[in-house]
């Protein structure tokens, strides 16, 4: 896998976009607004930060040597994931959908309901 399979896939997901806020190495995709995924472009492998449950990180880190605290992240919430040759891609899709849908679920309900 590589940065534009990861990037194309996070955009397939409804109403995400993408930015540079930080700097020209570091893509941020969002949905409303709201951060789900981090790309680094610089870094190869690809790495990325993605959002899940505190208990799930922890059992992910210690189940996968390619999964590490979210680096510039807040630890607790947040993963990087490695992704090399070793990295399973469906996991890493199920990863991004995973953070998409936390993030998705804090909007306001009207958002989620096809508002504005």
């Amino acid at each position: 896998m590589n940065h534009e399979s990861i990037r194309e896939f996070a955009l397939s997901l409804p109403l995400a976009t993408e930015h540079l806020p930080f700097d020209e190495y570091t893509l941020v995709f969002k949905v409303h607004g709201k951060m789900f995924l981090t790309l680094g472009l610089d870094a190869q492998p690809p790495r990325m930060n993605v959002k899940n449950d505190p208990e799930v990180n922890i059992a992910l880190r210690e189940r996968y040597d390619w999964i590490i605290p979210g680096y510039h992240s807040n630890k607790v919430h947040w993963n990087t994931v490695i992704a090399d040759n070793h990295a399973d891609w469906t996991l890493i899709q199920e990863l991004i959908k995973t953070s998409y849908e936390l993030v998705w679920q804090k909007l306001p309900k009207y958002v989620r309901e096809g508002g504005v």
